[in-house]
């Protein structure tokens, strides 16, 4: 069991690290819980569920030009000092939201700009902390780091909606964002510990300059670019989110209670994969490791697609049992994105340059944001023409294609070694 237990050698060798993975295990779930607030809160405002919808809009935007600027910024100032400042914002919009709770101010639109806000300082935080953990612990440890993050990634997604719907239910929207506020405290002081970060002599000015330098090194580093151009393979090609609410009326049952225990099985199997990757760090191949692991997350998807297939229309009149392999398949999904993701952020943080790394974390934070967007339109398009079971078993079948088509036209990183990081 310990071979196969998380390797916990960086909690132990690095402090700074420890304290960084602590508070983000419990500030993680603290933000779950205010993201999964903000839209009930929304709907309850206006029952209706474009509103709800136009969060995600009003959130990634900010995303986006948040994190191509943020990794800029982070390349040319203190990382410590960046990951602070923007955790500060991030403090003070949860308190904006617990505090128009409080004052029962009822509107819609403060919430969507502290949402956008919000989302703008995560995007700017993100690749600076990213770009902060191959200096607190060493490269061969980097694969056991990263999945270590996604123990708490997993708990994150899989608590904190839980603890959002009994929270607003029991003591409402007030009580619910201060408890992320007081969580918060826990990332910041993480971050307020570690030492000082200047960048070094080759990092420039922050800016648009800056932000294309970065894309001129992933254009000439085909490596780095695979990890990018894969995740997009199966975000954009199998994913599934849009039509689970449809899956859970009409195919399996349930309604929105089986949507919630679907998207908590992918997280569970996050931190499943998370808690048990003690082999990962064996393995020095990551770029292989990468590819089949997407194509593990293809396959399944198309199963899932094909248990909905199986059960048809059969979920009308309430849940199935179909609901125990569409589970089963949510939670293997769940295991191969987490591998996925632990080897493409460890050949990332491996194979840039320390002055890059900021750069190429904000784009590693726009296709994680915009990859499954353009899945969730690419999806709900194809159900005008196929079912919702046909889509998910097709896009399941073409990420598996077109991720080894990829992968072949590609092949240096199908031999990519972790003991000689060839970008």
């Amino acid at each position: 069991m310990g071979k196969l237990l998380a390797d916990i050698t960086p909690l132990r060798e690095s402090p700074a690290f420890r304290r960084l993975w602590l508070g983000s295990a419990i500030s993680n779930v603290g933000s779950q819980l205010t993201l999964v607030a903000v839209s009930l809160e929304v709907y309850r405002l206006t029952q209706d569920s474009l509103y709800v919808g136009l969060l995600s809009i009003f959130a990634l935007v900010p995303l986006v030009l948040g994190g191509l600027l943020g990794g800029s910024i982070a390349d040319s100032h203190d990382r410590r000092i960046v990951a602070l400042l923007s955790s500060l914002v991030l403090w003070l919009t949860t308190g904006g939201l617990a505090l128009q709770a409080w004052l029962e101010l009822g509107n819609v639109w403060l919430l969507y700009l502290l949402v956008a806000v919000q989302s703008g300082a995560q995007a700017i935080n993100q690749p600076a902390r990213s770009a902060i953990i191959p200096v607190l612990v060493r490269k061969e440890l980097l694969p056991a780091a990263n999945a270590l993050s996604m123990i708490t990634f997993g708990l994150g997604m899989t608590a904190g909606p839980l603890l959002a719907g009994l929270l607003v239910a029991s003591v409402g929207f007030g009580w619910t964002y201060s408890l992320d506020f007081v969580s918060f405290a826990f990332a910041f002081w993480a971050l307020f510990k570690l030492p000082p970060m200047p960048p070094g002599k080759e990092a420039g000015r922050a800016g648009l300059r800056s932000v294309a330098e970065g894309f001129r090194f992933l254009g000439t580093r085909p490596n780095l670019r695979m990890t990018f151009i894969i995740d997009l393979v199966a975000m954009i090609l199998a994913q599934p989110r849009a039509l689970l609410p449809a899956v859970g009326a009409l195919m399996i049952g349930g309604g929105e209670t089986t949507v919630g225990i679907l998207l908590a099985s992918t997280a569970v199997g996050a931190f499943l994969a998370g808690l048990f990757s003690g082999p990962l760090g064996h393995i020095r191949r990551q770029g292989r490791a990468v590819v089949w692991s997407v194509m593990g997350w293809g396959a399944s998807i198309g199963g899932f697609g094909l248990v909905v297939v199986l059960a048809g229309r059969s979920g009308s009149g309430g849940v199935t049992l179909w609901l125990v392999p569409a589970v089963l398949c949510c939670a293997l999904a769940g295991i191969a994105d987490s591998v996925s993701a632990v080897f493409r952020t460890t050949i990332l943080q491996s194979a840039t340059p320390d002055h890059l790394r900021g750069r190429l974390q904000g784009v590693f934070i726009v296709v994680v944001a915009g990859g499954p967007r353009l899945g969730d339109m690419l999806a709900g398009g194809g159900t005008k023409i196929l079912s919702e079971g046909w889509v998910l078993l097709i896009g399941g079948v073409l990420c598996i294609v077109v991720a080894w088509a990829a992968a072949r036209c590609q092949s240096g990183f199908l031999t990519y070694d972790a003991r000689n990081p060839v970008p």
